[in-house]
């Protein structure tokens, strides 16, 4: 499928007058949109959670079970914070002004097993481009026996994936730094994307190499450092995965597969029928608005709306930024999808899931 486009007819004037309002708060504020010292403290207090429980199980200063799997744990805890709300921001270069910092700091999504250059095609070009669009959005393309889309292909057992469901979120990660980027790598490059001279081989030899330095000292060091029996180590190894992937699976998902949010699809032309800052509107719902330490510890994910309208700003102010955005949205008739917390969003997710695991009918509304 070609990837659609956007009409570019309606609501013209609220993107002017968004970046207009945010601008001025920025500025009268004397704040820069940027990190401050803040999302500083917490990019060190996440690769310390990270790092110092792995150093530690590397030099085999760990020797009894309860150790390891607190020590890999607590590690998964700082895999989960440097995806959601390190590298996150630096890729999409809402972290600093300085490219150099963004880059760098966007290679910690390989130290934790990933890779930069994928995320950057999967997330920042697919996903917030044509967000909940089936077949162009690449967060709703998803293996044969999960449905994220109600015009994806259904099929008998998705009728229990609303139960099974939080297995596969708890392997998404594990399946993603070992099968999922060399495959989507491939895919991407089919698609159109690393087609300079030379560009897919020097990303398949760089993530290759980055995987291996994150193996070797998640798993190939605590295997040789530690006295206990390797299926022990694995275990404990695959738990770290199961927590990270679960949160962050989680956390992504209740933002866009809600019944309140629209999957629309392109006309024959393939022409979208709104505006894309519509569309963001239309397919996104944030969360738990009022809560500062789920804010904190997400990365500010549950304020999807506003990192979707404007992945430029660093997370750290969209607590700042959110009346601005709520209101001009009223101003200019655009929905605005809000649970009121984290566990009604997960329950409303669920009840999601399970219409789309239901056999599709024309005459069945999922709202």
């Amino acid at each position: 499928m070609k990837n659609p486009t956007f009409s570019r007819t309606h609501n013209s004037d609220f993107s002017k007058t968004l970046r207009k309002r945010v601008n001025l708060h920025f500025k009268t504020n004397t704040k820069s949109r940027k990190a401050n010292a803040n999302m500083v403290t917490k990019t060190v207090v996440m690769l310390t959670l990270f790092f110092i429980p792995l150093l530690l199980l590397s030099t085999g200063v760990v020797t009894s079970t309860a150790m390891l799997f607190a020590a890999y744990l607590v590690s998964g805890l700082g895999m989960a914070g440097i995806g959601m709300g390190v590298m996150h921001d630096a890729i999409h270069g809402s972290y600093s002004k300085n490219k150099t910092i963004n880059t760098i700091l966007g290679y910690s999504f390989n130290l934790i097993g990933a890779n930069a250059a994928v995320w950057k095609i999967q997330h920042n070009v697919l996903h917030h481009t044509f967000t909940n669009i089936d077949e162009a959005d690449d967060d709703i393309n998803t293996p044969f026996f999960l449905r994220f889309s109600p015009h994806a292909k259904h099929h008998w057992l998705h009728q229990y994936q609303h139960i099974y469901i939080w297995f596969f979120y708890g392997m998404s990660t594990i399946f993603w730094i070992t099968s999922k980027d060399f495959a989507s790598l491939k895919r991407y490059k089919n698609m159109g994307f690393l087609n300079k001279k030379n560009e897919y081989k020097k990303a398949l030899v760089s993530m290759t190499a980055w995987k291996l330095i994150y193996y070797s000292y998640a798993l190939v060091l605590p295997l040789i450092m530690i006295p206990l029996a390797w299926w022990i180590i694995l275990l404990a190894f695959l738990s770290m995965h199961f927590v990270t992937g679960l949160l962050v699976s989680t956390v992504f998902q209740i933002a866009h597969i809600m019944p309140d949010n629209e999957f629309p699809l392109p006309d024959e032309k393939g022409t979208m029928k709104e505006e894309w800052h519509r569309h963001q509107f239309e397919t996104t719902t944030n969360f738990s608005p009022n809560s500062k330490v789920l804010f904190w510890l997400i990365g500010g994910l549950n304020h999807q709306i506003e990192h979707h309208l404007l992945p430029d700003v660093c997370h750290i102010h969209y607590r700042d930024i959110t009346k601005i955005v709520a209101d001009t949205a009223k101003e200019f008739n655009m929905p605005y999808h809000v649970q009121s917390s984290f566990f009604q969003a997960i329950r409303v997710h669920l009840k999601m899931l399970r219409f789309l695991g239901k056999r599709p009918s024309l005459s069945v509304a999922y709202k």
